[in-house]
């Protein structure tokens, strides 16, 4: 039996709410209030089998500060999400790409270490469970615009323009 505290914060995006295991890895996140959206995202080798309203600890501070301005608040909150070696691999890239700085899905692909795996590299922004901590809002198409995003495109946007300082 595993157990993982969530909480829903309110930010001047929208409610975002995190899942965190008991040791403070995040297992899913993302600007919702409905627990029913993020979990369905988790593993199901991760996925709790009990969930409890509470105090995330740092991850909450972390996100406080983000929304806040501090974006680099976000860096060091652990996150655990499983899937094949790519995806993994591709995660934990998503991680590297700097605030301000959003990269292409085919410069992301590259990145990876796949250049010519532009389908998995978007596959993998599609798939993540950890929005923000995994900043998959940083990833664009070829031509500059958004594409897709899980908790919609206006958040995408509020997101790029809060890392780039207009926000």
């Amino acid at each position: 039996m595993s157990t993982a505290t969530w909480a829903t914060i309110d930010t001047g995006i929208g409610p975002f709410t995190a899942v965190v295991a008991t040791d403070g890895a995040v297992l899913a996140s993302g600007w919702t209030r409905r627990l029913d959206e993020l979990l369905p995202q988790v593993h199901p080798t991760l996925r709790p089998t009990e969930l409890v309203e509470g105090d995330l600890g740092p991850v909450a501070d972390a996100i406080v500060r983000y929304h806040d301005g501090d974006l680099g608040a976000i860096d060091d909150v652990p996150v655990r999400q499983r899937s094949g070696a790519f995806l993994e691999h591709a995660w934990e890239v998503l991680r590297t790409v700097p605030p301000g700085a959003p990269v292409t899905y085919t410069e992301y692909a590259a990145k990876s270490g796949r250049p010519a795996a532009v389908r998995a590299a978007a596959s993998a922004c599609a798939r993540n469970a950890a929005a923000l901590f995994v900043p998959c809002h940083r990833v664009l198409r070829t031509d500059g615009s958004l594409g897709g995003f899980r908790w919609g495109v206006d958040v995408k946007r509020a997101l790029l323009a809060h890392e780039s300082g207009r926000g």
